[in-house]
């Protein structure tokens, strides 16, 4: 199952199916060419449960930007220590983000957009193409209602540029929904989210929103214009 018609056929197969269940039919389907990438996120977390607790095939990975919370790196650390399994980690290419904050210093990102795209593109999205590599199945935690532009996006795509499918166990669930289960299970999740940051990214480019705000609102909040993404979901290009 490679190509985009075979789309209906697969959502047909998972349609009616519990997150649970779809999760084991697709890692029974794509075998060894599955993953899931985890930025320890609270809807990041229900997911990795998911897969841990039932012992899915599933590759767990998750980038290194270098430039996260110490608080994300704490949730990274509580959550190989519950389940006792493998996170595969992907930095950045040193010698690419050496040379951008050699030539434009460590805050290059809040001069223009062009700038914080390149940032966004040497640490999350190069690696990530890494990650990728020989994929044919990708997970993630994308919600609809994050953003306008995650809102049309369906729960399971076929990506053209990619060549690849998208899942999005969580497509459905409300914010709420996401809390109750962290909390009902237990689930390690990072402080940040306890003091008004929802979606939580690297440190520089992260604050906390107010209530009844956009949810992206604290992600590179000094940018006026165009949607909040890095690229690796949406593209902003």
């Amino acid at each position: 199952m490679k190509n985009n018609l075979k789309l209906k056929e697969l959502k047909d197969q998972l349609s009616g199916k519990s997150i649970d269940e779809r999760l084991e039919i697709l890692a029974s389907i794509f075998n060894d060419k599955i993953i899931f990438t985890s930025s320890f996120g609270i809807e990041d977390q229900v997911i990795t449960h998911k897969i841990f607790r039932n012992n899915l095939p599933i590759k767990v990975v998750t980038l290194d930007t270098g430039r996260l919370f110490p608080q994300t790196y704490e949730v990274f650390s509580n959550t190989i220590i519950k389940y006792r399994k493998k996170i595969n980690v992907y930095f950045p290419d040193y010698m690419s983000v050496e040379k951008m904050v050699t030539e434009k210093g460590p805050f290059s990102f809040y001069d223009s957009i062009e700038n914080r795209l390149e940032c966004c593109r040497l640490r999350k999205v190069v690696p990530l193409s890494r990650a990728l590599n020989g994929v044919d199945c990708w997970i993630s935690g994308i919600r609809a209602s994050q953003s306008d532009d995650r809102g049309q996006m369906d729960w399971i795509e076929y990506d053209e540029v990619k060549h690849l499918y998208k899942f999005y166990p969580l497509f459905d669930w409300s914010l709420e929904d996401v809390e109750k289960f962290i909390k009902d299970h237990n689930i390690p999740y990072n402080s940040l989210h306890d003091k008004g940051f929802v979606s939580i990214g690297c440190e520089p480019c992260t604050k906390a929103v107010k209530p009844g705000e956009d949810f992206r609102a604290g992600r590179w909040w000094w940018e006026n214009e165009g949607p909040k993404e890095c690229g690796c979901h949406v593209s902003q290009a």
